[in-house]
């Protein structure tokens, strides 16, 4: 089988991927010469803890395990199994711990509530003042800007694999091809579009009235912490955003802890995971209106620079860079990605939200068994 994948994120790369590893032979067409979105631009975790039950944590922990296993067959995606804390400072954040841990998926997340001595010995870095916090074991962690060349050139020395950097595509042509921006017509035997936030011109052409919007966001990194970060570490404003955490202990804390006012203006949690150099990534926010803004606010990164700070019990290390990302979200966010038949032998698999560095394995897993490869 010739597969033409479109769109060359981590959601189109393993799609690829499972192509290859089921003996077909792959085109990849990415219309920039390296993918330069969303799949570069976030943490790199695979964020198990927070999801919400049923279909999307399942995908979350089979995509964990496939990362772990393509880890150890890639090591430049940097795969380590570091887990994350969410310290906790108040009666009602640990309420809310204490509903998660009473799930009966908790031990599949391997939730376990550690006091503060505990959550130090696991991540000695966390110095700062809190008197507990929610250990995930199932949370892992990849190097986001390095994770597709990685991926690519693992694919390139199967043989079966040829990747075409800035072309975009321009035109279904029928069924089963496509034609890019250079005239040329790519045929296959089924074409996957993996777009991710590129969501007009071809797309909106097939799916004028697709149920996925884009999403903003900003994030940081700093320099090198001096010491490693064991783990990765989310706050309790975290609770508020992912639906693992939805309680009566959840209610009680949105009525009776206010975030601070920045964060619940543009949003916000702290996520932060260290890099391959020592630096932490750090973010972030969540803009939702468009249009979006062309520039970054700087509030929102000095509220993140004091909680990380407030953990840390230590100055921040230098921010070395600021950007913004888009990444595409179905409208319904309780599923786990739209993925739709467009055209005899086209496919459109979009829309994972923040769920797509977690979650892309075990997406393109099920296209590829929906579509029988």
């Amino acid at each position: 089988m010739r597969v033409i994948v479109v769109g060359a994120g981590v959601v189109g790369t393993m799609h690829a991927w499972h192509a290859v590893e089921r003996g077909h032979e792959v085109v990849h067409i990415e219309r920039e010469s390296e993918a330069r979105g969303a799949s570069l631009r976030n943490f790199g975790q695979i964020w198990v803890s927070g999801r919400a039950g049923g279909e999307e944590l399942d995908t979350a922990l089979r995509a964990r395990e496939l990362w772990e296993g393509i880890g150890e067959r890639v090591p430049g995606l940097g795969f380590r199994p570091n887990g994350s804390l969410t310290p906790l400072r108040t009666d009602l954040e640990l309420a809310v711990a204490e509903a998660a841990l009473a799930r009966e998926d908790a031990a599949a997340r391997g939730y376990k509530l550690l006091g503060a001595d505990e959550a130090r010995a696991l991540n000695p870095a966390l110095r700062g003042a809190f008197s507990a916090a929610l250990w995930c074991e199932r949370d892992a962690a990849v190097e986001p800007r390095s994770a597709q060349l990685a991926l690519k050139e693992a694919l390139l020395a199967s043989g079966r694999y040829t990747y075409l950097g800035g072309r975009e595509v321009r035109e279904v042509m029928g069924g089963n091809a496509v034609r890019d921006d250079h005239g040329d017509v790519h045929r296959g035997d089924v074409v996957v579009l993996c777009t991710g936030a590129w969501l007009g011109g071809l797309v909106r052409e097939l799916v004028p009235d697709l149920p996925v919007r884009r999403v903003r966001l900003q994030m940081m990194q700093t320099a090198p912490l001096g010491e490693p970060l064991t783990t990765s570490v989310a706050d309790a404003d975290s609770f508020r955003y992912y639906p693992a955490y939805a309680s009566d202990a959840l209610d009680a804390l949105n009525a009776g802890q206010a975030q601070d006012p920045t964060a619940a203006a543009h949003k916000m949690q702290l996520l932060m995971v260290q890099r391959k150099d020592g630096g932490l990534t750090v973010g972030d926010t969540h803009e939702y209106e468009h249009p979006f803004a062309f520039d970054v606010l700087e509030e929102p990164y000095e509220h993140l620079v004091r909680v990380v700070e407030s953990f840390l019990g230590r100055p921040l290390p230098k921010i070395q860079r600021r950007w913004a990302g888009v990444y595409a979200q179905c409208t319904d966010t309780s599923r786990v990605v739209h993925r739709q038949q467009v055209r005899d032998g086209v496919w459109l698999v979009t829309g994972p939200g923040g769920r797509g560095m977690t979650c892309s394995p075990a997406i393109a897993e099920k296209t590829a068994n929906e579509l029988g490869w």
